[in-house]
């Protein structure tokens, strides 16, 4: 019994006449003939009614109609499995990187993809988040780790790596420093040093300043955190940072949340929804490469002794 014959059995029943079933098929009607018939004798029973002008199944070819139907779809998802595996075995990815940005599992991530799939070539840009965000959504870019100021990106899957309030970062000698809580006018009151617009953490200022009716100066910007925290360290404006990102330049710098700004900035992956298997592949390791992360900063902190 060949996948053809069910293929032609299928095609009769559905149009009831040889000669369409024929023409469906791309085949000359004794072809079409000819193989029901030796399908018929490989089963033992007439599946078609032929007496009539029009074509009808007996009670053998009813019961038997549903199983072709079936065997050919299991068939038809053997291809596309196949077909996906190929897909990941060879091409190429463009992945999108928020620019000044250095995060070490997100380079694992594209490390274990590579790794498994070493046929996909992988190309990294960076940008601005923005930027990123719309190159994702018209399929220039595949996967990017972009900054936002909102939990999810319309349109996109997006997948959350740090949810984080904003701090100002000052030397330690600065009238801010000794302040228990910094507000957003207060901060606003210096010259600022911050990302970029188009960056996750520039939305979420601009939106807090624009809700408090707050014009900010911004004396620099800068995309790299290390350039933001020299800045600021040099005493050329107030560094407005990620909590995360604070906490790296605690030896010339002290950080103070924003108190009255409570929306976070999001550092997040985001991707089309689409079919394609080594976008699905590449988000699954650079997720999977943060949550292991994640996963050993919370065993580490359970393990010491006198943390919470």
């Amino acid at each position: 019994m060949e996948l053809r014959q069910l293929a032609y059995f299928v095609a009769v029943a559905e149009e009831r006449n040889f000669t369409r079933a024929a023409a469906r098929m791309h085949i000359s009607q004794s072809g079409v003939s000819a193989q029901i018939r030796r399908l018929e004798t490989e089963v033992g029973a007439e599946l078609f009614d032929r007496r009539a002008r029009s074509v009808t199944l007996t009670p053998a070819g009813e019961a038997a109609l549903g199983h072709a139907r079936a065997a050919l779809a299991a068939a038809g998802a053997v291809g596309r499995s196949v077909g996906e595996l190929t897909g990941l075995i060879r091409g190429r990815l463009t992945v999108g990187m928020v620019a000044g940005c250095t995060v070490t599992p997100f380079f694992d991530g594209l490390a274990a993809f590579h790794r498994a799939h070493p046929g996909v070539e992988l190309r990294l840009l960076e940008d601005n988040s923005d930027r990123l965000i719309e190159a994702v959504r018209e399929g220039g870019v595949d996967l990017a780790l972009v900054g936002t100021a909102a939990p999810a990106v319309e349109g996109l899957d997006t997948w959350t790596v740090v949810s984080e309030r904003l701090v100002v970062a000052v030397p330690h000698d600065h009238a801010l420093a000794r302040c228990r809580r910094v507000t957003l006018r207060e901060a606003a009151a210096h010259p600022l040093v911050c990302m970029p617009p188009g960056t996750g953490l520039r939305t979420v200022l601009d939106s807090a300043c624009a809700e408090q009716g707050i014009e900010a100066r911004i004396g620099f910007q800068a995309s790299a955190a290390d350039a933001v925290a020299d800045l600021a360290r040099r005493g050329l404006g107030v560094a407005v940072l990620s909590e995360s990102m604070a906490a790296g330049y605690q030896d010339g710098l002290t950080a103070r949340l924003i108190d009255d700004v409570r929306t976070p900035a999001q550092l997040a992956l985001v991707w089309r929804r689409t079919g394609n298997p080594a976008v699905r592949a590449l988000s699954a390791h650079c997720r999977g490469a943060f949550t292991e992360v994640a996963d050993r900063v919370a065993v580490d902190a359970a393990a010491t002794p006198g943390r919470p």
